[in-house]
């Protein structure tokens, strides 16, 4: 029996140290293909295989971001758009939680207002920026709505339908047992859909970050969407390629966030 559980348990550390060689086989490659499109990127720019004043290149981007940063302003260009991403990603999140658990809670309701929901969710939200812009005023209000409506309508439809997906017999056991709606609510739907509401974050973050740059494109003054914009009208194209790549690499890193405590609620969820 020992010498079964010694063999299992070799076998298993084996295929832990197989794991964690293709992880960092993965980790190699991504950097590795990462650095090659850099170079070829710098290697066209370089030989004038592209024109380096449309395309840029990656030399070019890392002086622009340096000079950004020597100016002053480069931290206050991430921290105004970081500011409005993470006010809106909240606010669209919390909204729309509450909301789908209203419509949760009163299935009449829901039927009602279901076909509005997926005609305010096709609707292209960058259309009711001068509605937008007259209601709330053309500052940072304006941005954060932007991107409150964008992040708001597509967490309501996907925490309503992980709702709607609670299994009906543990439902079915909790009236049995006399439970209330709110304790059903506690106790079974909101834990069931602890998964979905993960997702619908990741989704968020995404969305949130489109609503922001769009927002800052029509009224900002400062922000990263500010300076792709005021890049493109001046023709410094390097200041909008370093702005688009400062801006993907702080939305990953929320992304990134998101991801680490979806693996933190899984391992509580788990044991």
């Amino acid at each position: 029996m020992s010498n079964r559980i010694t063999v299992c348990s070799a076998e298993h550390q084996a295929y832990l140290k197989k794991m964690g060689r293709d992880k960092a086989k993965v980790v190699v490659v991504r950097v590795g293909l990462l650095i090659v499109l850099i170079g070829l990127w710098e290697l066209a720019a370089q030989m004038r295989w592209v024109d380096p004043f449309i395309m840029s290149s990656p030399s070019r981007i890392v002086n622009t971001i340096v000079s950004l940063y020597r100016s002053g302003v480069l931290l206050m260009h991430i921290g105004v758009t970081l500011w409005e991403t993470v006010a809106g990603f909240m606010l669209g999140t919390v909204l729309g939680i509450l909301i789908a658990i209203g419509l949760w809670w009163s299935p009449l309701t829901a039927k009602t207002l279901d076909p509005y929901l997926v005609v305010l969710n096709s609707l292209p939200k960058i259309a009711l920026g001068p509605v937008i812009i007259i209601w709330v005023g053309a500052g940072e209000g304006a941005i954060i709505t932007m991107a409150l409506l964008i992040s708001v309508i597509v967490t309501v439809i996907s925490m309503l339908n992980g709702f709607l997906e609670v299994s009906e017999e543990k439902l079915l056991l909790m009236r049995t047992f006399g439970a209330s709606k709110a304790q059903m609510l506690t106790m079974v739907v909101l834990p069931a859909s602890v998964p979905t509401m993960i997702s619908t974050l990741k989704i968020n973050v995404g969305m949130t970050w489109v609503g922001v740059i769009v927002g800052e494109y029509l009224v900002s003054k400062a922000g990263l969407g500010y300076l792709i914009v005021y890049g493109g009208q001046v023709f410094k194209l390097d200041l909008v390629m370093a702005s688009i790549l400062i801006l993907a690499a702080v939305a990953a890193l929320m992304y990134m966030g998101v991801a680490y405590a979806e693996k933190k609620v899984s391992r509580k969820q788990r044991y």
